[in-house]
């Protein structure tokens, strides 16, 4: 043992759990001081489980001792997103409506988990309901981010990006509805991955939107990534999206160069569509060339502007979190965050011809692909660059433009994100790999092999055990409600009304400041369309 056990990554604790020449006891321990010690600067956890880890690493051990040693996995402490129900462990949300949450059952992932000898030292912090921004006015403090105490963690999987880089963790489990799992790990500067949609169960988890949510596996580095999906994938039944498929051995032939592999190129993101930093443009630039020195072949390639995908991810998943939410928001709705409401109260205004014309759009995206799954193996596009200030942070931001996040949850591909490079702050900026549906496997191995060739897992957030992160200084989010009209507020408030919310004056407004950004998503999904014009809500991987 070091003092650098904490940075251990899962591929390396497991090869010295595996050895006997690393206790898993000792590993927990060595943890919970850390988390002791260090937690306080960045609220990552919002209920550590230590003395269960213990219980739990002493039958790993047992049982590694004995012989009966189950895989990578096994002895390996990790931290579940607090929207993964435990049996008998509190379950927030990270929110003051579930605050006393206790679930009698386990999600199908955490069995999962359990089943391959990991872990579980704790729940950690999340946006409200895996949505939401940084809030200010729940039970639990914001998450800071490890490499500068005063930025966003980036969210929804807050806690499990930032303690994971924090050395906290070598493990954690994430959700991502449209980019919660990659934008925490670009920003915390960690490998964060979303599967294809169907790969991994949800079952047990406190579900954002029914159509898009993933659950997946944040760690240090990619082949790590991969390990923790081989515990996590698999049919489960009691998934309506879940699907009987072969699991392969996805660190089997992660090692290598990449030969003829096809890499497709979304430059007209960074160059245009969304507009990014000089240094993340460089990062970016800088990871194309490498993946070209590896072999692959590499070409731009065009696909619709971000903000179609988002205005189709929008009207989908705030219509089903608003109907998950609804007795909530009808019967407390001032106990939701402010961020919160701010995304889910405009969701009254969408109406079944909103909905129906998003997910005909959708199936629209969905086939859009197959050609270009045919000339491209991977795509490479931009995930979030540096972390800005959390006091920088706007509710209303949600509703004002795209994020490039959001084409994988619409196009039910795996994507991976990781570091490219550092800005000129030393804060890490991120980057993706998409793939077809299915080709999981395929997207870890690129990712693997450009990781270790871009050498840039060496660095670590430099924390000081006993500090204490700097005070935020609560920004003034008074609602601007002065570009929304009587007929937009007078239809709002009807449809607020109608579904059932009684809403005071302040959340009137919330609602009547994103009411009309609301209302052009649904006008730019209004077409022609075929009567034969199929939605999206029948479709599966490989199907035609």
């Amino acid at each position: 043992m070091t003092t650098e056990l904490h940075f251990l990554t899962i591929a390396e604790a497991s090869q010295q759990i595996k050895a006997r020449t690393l206790s898993p006891v000792e590993y927990v321990d060595h943890l919970a001081k850390r988390i002791e010690a260090i937690d306080p600067q960045i609220n990552s956890f919002i209920t550590p489980t230590v003395e269960m880890a213990r219980a739990q690493a002493k039958t790993a051990e047992a049982e590694i001792t004995a012989g009966n040693y189950r895989g990578p996995m096994h002895g390996i402490p990790y931290g579940a997103k607090d929207i993964y129900e435990t049996a008998g462990i509190l379950t927030t949300g990270g929110s003051r409506i579930a605050q006393h949450h206790v679930p009698k059952h386990d999600a199908t992932t955490i069995s999962n988990m359990r089943n391959a000898g990991a872990v579980l030292l704790g729940k950690l912090n999340t946006h409200e309901f895996a949505h939401g921004g940084p809030s200010f006015d729940v039970p639990w403090p914001i998450v800071r981010n490890p490499w500068s105490l005063d930025c966003f963690s980036g969210g929804s999987s807050s806690g499990s990006g930032a303690s994971v880089a924090a050395g906290l963790l070598p493990a954690a489990l994430g959700t991502d509805t449209g980019g919660s799992i990659r934008g925490p790990a670009s920003l915390c500067g960690i490998a964060g991955f979303m599967p294809s949609s169907g790969l991994v169960s949800r079952t047990g988890v406190m579900p954002n939107s029914f159509t898009l949510d993933h659950c997946g596996p944040m760690a240090w580095t990619v082949k790590d990534c991969a390990i923790m999906l081989q515990a996590l994938a698999g049919h489960d039944p009691a998934d309506g999206n879940s699907f009987i498929q072969n699991i392969p051995d996805y660190s089997a032939g992660l090692d290598g160069d990449l030969k003829g592999l096809r890499v497709g190129v979304l430059r007209y993101v960074w160059e245009g569509d969304l507009p990014i930093s000089a240094d993340h443009q460089q990062a970016l630039n800088n990871a194309v060339q490498v993946l070209k020195g590896l072999g692959a072949t590499v070409s731009d390639c065009t696909l619709r502007p971000m903000q179609e995908y988002m205005d189709v991810k929008v009207v989908l998943a705030e219509t089903e979190i608003f109907t998950v939410q609804q007795q909530g928001l009808i019967e407390r709705p001032g106990d939701y965050g402010r961020d919160f409401l701010t995304r889910i109260l405009p969701a009254v205004m969408f109406q079944s011809a909103d909905f129906v014309a998003a997910t005909r759009e959708h199936r629209r995206m969905i086939h859009e692909m197959a050609p270009i799954y045919e000339k491209f193996d991977v795509l490479l596009m931009p995930s979030f660059g540096a972390a800005k200030p959390i006091t920088a942070h706007r509710p209303i931001s949600f509703w004002k433009g795209a994020n490039a996040q959001v084409l994988a949850n619409i196009t039910a591909g795996p994507a991976l994100a990781m570091t490219c490079g550092f800005n000129a702050s030393g804060l890490p900026m991120g980057m993706q790999l998409v793939g077809a549906p299915l080709q999981d496997a395929q997207v870890l191995r690129t990712g693997h092999i450009l990781e270790c060739a871009l050498a840039l897992r060496a660095k670590r957030p430099q924390l000081t055990p006993g500090d204490t992160a700097p005070s935020l200084i609560t920004p003034d989010l008074t609602p601007d409600s002065s570009h929304c009209d009587a007929a937009t507020r007078d239809f709002a408030h009807r449809m607020a009304i109608n579904a059932g919310l009684r809403l005071n004056d302040e959340l009137l407004e919330l609602l009547f400041e994103a009411a009309p950004y609301a209302l052009q998503m649904t006008r730019r999904l209004q077409k022609n369309r075929d009567w034969f014009d199929e939605p999206a809500n029948n479709f599966r991987p490989g199907a035609r």
